[in-house]
């Protein structure tokens, strides 16, 4: 009777294990206490809910004041997660794991040269469209040579968005911030309140 439910028991085990291989997949490696999530072959799978997270700021450079040649036209509304903003409030950096998302708009339908429209509020520039996302990710054991930070464009259009990006190169993107804000966590916090101001919510 003994070696009758050992058998049973055995073969329900071996059924189990099967089942568990066959639908085994690669997972996507996550850092922790990070919403990024990376696919197999190393590139960052495009977040989600962002527009939830704290929204710090949206610089605008566009077209009409840089003879139409402006690096990025479009203006860049820029998200952290609360829990990451509250870090670098606290100690003037962010901890490892931190996303932060730039989403692009074009501005909203120039009726004058220098991109630039009227409304009942008066004559400026308004969001349009969206055309793009941007994210950076600081993991310093993945990213060692671009000071921690990785950089990633999921492409400058309108929606949708790939759904994974590689990493940028140097001369893409880090390079600029190297050269530009590595004393403020290779960030800009300096066009953003919130962060360069530190005076709370």
């Amino acid at each position: 009777m003994m070696e009758k439910y050992l058998a049973i028991v055995g073969g329900v085990g071996l059924v189990a294990a099967s089942v568990f291989l066959l639908n085994t997949r690669p997972v996507a490696a996550q850092t922790q206490g990070s919403t990024a999530v990376f696919d197999s072959n190393g590139k960052l799978e495009l977040p989600t809910g962002f527009r939830k997270w704290v929204f710090v700021g949206a610089p605008l450079t566009p077209n009409g004041l840089n003879n139409g040649k402006a690096g990025f036209p479009e203006y860049h509304n820029v998200y952290v997660e609360a829990k990451n903003v509250d870090a670098y409030l606290k100690t003037g950096s962010f901890p490892e794991g931190t996303v932060i998302i730039k989403e692009l708009t074009r501005v909203l339908a120039p009726t004058f040269p220098d991109g630039s429209r009227t409304e009942p509020s008066g004559r400026g520039f308004f969001n349009g469209v969206y055309n793009g996302i941007d994210a950076t990710v600081k993991d310093s054991k993945k990213f060692p040579n671009t000071n921690g930070w990785g950089f990633f464009t999921f492409g400058h259009h309108p929606l949708p968005y790939a759904k994974t990006a590689a990493e940028s190169s140097v001369a893409e993107c880090a390079g600029c911030h190297i050269a530009n804000v590595a004393k403020t966590d290779m960030t800009w916090v300096q066009f953003y309140p919130l962060l360069r101001d530190k005076k709370g919510y």
